[in-house]
Parts: structure tokens; C-alpha cells; sequence
């Protein structure tokens, strides 16, 4: 579960296994399936929530997910520790609820997006293929080639 920050000239991939949040699983066509969070507990790190569902009952039913953390990156690419006490507006809180979902569920009606503020940064997915092996695609050839 590594990332990298979105317009950024130079940056090192960042591990947010450990991340605290809220995440989103969306079957092939987009379509949302679950939504969750991640933190609330021992060992319900965003990692661990989403390997248990390549486990249970949505297992067959999603294939990417999205996620909106609250633990920020500091300089040398770690997560900061974990603040149980926040203290935020109310206007601040809505406003990142409002734009967590609206860029989870794209709703055509909604032209100015979110309003996360300033101090927010996107990270990207980093695939690394060392850890991960091939593509869905790579794979599907393999396996025709095999027969």
C-alpha cells in the first residue's frame, strides 16, 4: 500500500499500511459496494480492513477501492503518529464529509468538487512489482498461453 504525492517533481514512496480513515470499495464498473473505516481499533489499520475483505463475503464483489486518510506524511515519508483528540469546526467537518463523498461517488449534479481546505495533499498509487507480481492482464495471458 504504497503512494506518492500527486504533482510532485521527486518524492519517495510513502507506506500507508498504517493509515486511519475512511475507504471506499467499488466493483468493476465503478459502482460503489462498501463503505468503511479504518482505525477505530487494534490491528483495523487500513491494510488489515482491506485485506479482510479479499476474505469475507464482499470478497468476489470489489476490485478498487479509495481511501481518505487523517494521519498526515511527514518529511521522510512517515505517517505522523496517531491523535485521538481532533478538535475541528463544524464547518470544517462538513465540509471534508462532503468532499470525501463527493469525490467517492462523482455525482454528476456536483461541478465544484470538495472543499478539503488547503493543508490536504493526494497521494497516488504506487505499484511496486517487485512485491506484487503481475497484472490482471499478464495474468489472463499466462493462463491462455498455458493451455
Amino acid at each position: 500500500m504504497k503512494g506518492y504525492l500527486a504533482g510532485a517533481k521527486r518524492s519517495d514512496s510513502i507506506d500507508f499500511r498504517d493509515q486511519q480513515g475512511v475507504y471506499v470499495l467499488y466493483d468493476s464498473s465503478f459502482s460503489i459496494v462498501y463503505v468503511g473505516q479504518a482505525g477505530a481499533g487494534q490491528n483495523q489499520k487500513l491494510f488489515s480492513r482491506i485485506k479482510k475483505h479479499n476474505r469475507d463475503s464482499l470478497a468476489d464483489r470489489w476490485e478498487r477501492f479509495s481511501w481518505f486518510g487523517i494521519r498526515s506524511v511527514l518529511r521522510g515519508g512517515r505517517l505522523k503518529a496517531e491523535n485521538m483528540r481532533a478538535s475541528s469546526s463544524t464547518s470544517d467537518v462538513l465540509n471534508h464529509m462532503e468532499a470525501i463523498l463527493i469525490a467517492a461517488v462523482e455525482p454528476p449534479h456536483n461541478r465544484q468538487g470538495g472543499r478539503f481546505g488547503e493543508k490536504i495533499e493526494q497521494y497516488l498509487q504506487y505499484r511496486d512489482d517487485e512485491d506484487l507480481g503481475l497484472l490482471q492482464n499478464e495474468m489472463i495471458q499466462q493462463l491462455w498461453e498455458a493451455r
